[in-house]
């Protein structure tokens, strides 16, 4: 374990594993040299990242246990080369990622967060809060990225009355919602982008500032995807100067390091990366992580393989 995962998760690990906790080492490479020819598994996290170097530095590597449904730490291309399966824990953070999704939409149209700092400062004593420009009210949402956890959002988002399109690799047969097949015609044709797509180099900025451009001035993004698809420096200034209305941030691309000129804008609501941060679900997610293990220990195979390390192997 490179890193510590939640208390309960070492602890039902422990019970059937012998575990190295790497970030308890004074010195880590010494560790790793110490144990390189014993570990069978790896259990990571999502700042705990497994490259190609770290596979290769254990022969004996059979299974990488991902915690999270996002993977974008780990090399999976490298593990399938090395014939290591790597595991997520997908649809047990589904709905606990949509419910914060929606939430965060409504807290950034309406300036709940603002609100609640106007009335602690004392200003409601003096006048009303502004009426506020942001509303659902009229409003298409364009969800980029509609799989398991975007039909939640989707779900949630039409029970508050958006029409909702999508933009994704490829069009889904069974879905009802508008198909734009690049990201630029979405933005162009609603008026708010909810982001759900996986890291890495293929979703890098693809939020820029063309993209912004065309969401427009009434423009509301929200993203519970990955920091680094969104071009932050771009998106500060499309915030500043008014292009957008406003933004709902979840994730940064380098947390916790979140952009002073995002912090001091008073239309952004930041969020420390708290989509899937409940008990219930981080402790689903913990136990996922933890039977994907025992049922490769036990010889059944992973439970939920990534596409990059599908089980059976082609």
């Amino acid at each position: 374990m490179p890193r510590p995962l939640l208390p309960q998760t070492i602890a039902a690990l422990e019970r059937e594993f012998t575990v190295h906790k790497l970030w308890e080492a004074k010195d880590p490479d010494a560790a790793m040299a110490q144990i390189a020819g014993l570990v069978r598994f790896i259990a990571a996290g999502a700042h705990a990242p497994v490259d190609e170097a770290l596979i290769k530095a254990l022969p004996k590597l059979e299974l990488v246990a991902n915690f999270g449904v996002g993977y974008d730490s780990v090399d999976a291309a490298a593990a399938a080369r090395h014939g290591v399966v790597v595991t997520n824990t997908p649809d047990v953070l589904n709905e606990e990622v949509a419910d914060v999704a929606l939430g965060l939409l409504i807290a950034t149209a309406r300036e709940f967060p603002q609100a609640d700092r106007y009335l602690r400062e004392g200003k409601w004593l003096k006048s009303a809060y502004p009426l506020t420009r942001g509303t659902l009210r009229g409003r298409t949402l364009g969800i980029v990225g509609l799989g398991r956890i975007g039909k939640a959002i989707a779900k949630r988002a039409e029970a508050f009355g958006l029409k909702i399109a999508y933009h994704s690799r490829r069009r889904q047969a069974d879905s009802p919602y508008a198909y734009y097949p690049t990201l630029l015609e979405l933005a162009e044709a609603v008026d708010t982008l909810m982001l759900i797509v996986p890291g890495g180099a293929e979703t890098r900025n693809m939020v820029n500032a063309e993209v912004l451009k065309a969401l427009g001035p009434n423009g509301i993004l929200i993203n519970m995807a990955r920091g680094t698809v969104v071009d932050e420096a771009a998106l500060a200034e499309a915030l500043a100067s008014g292009q957008i209305l406003a933004a709902g941030l979840d994730v940064f691309a380098d947390e916790p390091n979140v952009p002073a000129s995002l912090i001091g804008l008073a239309n952004t609501v930041l969020l420390p990366h708290i989509g899937s941060a409940s008990v219930h679900t981080r402790e689903a997610m913990g136990q996922l992580l933890i039977d994907n293990l025992v049922s490769w220990r036990d010889g059944k195979g992973p439970l939920t393989p990534v596409p990059e390390t599908p089980w059976p192997r082609a």
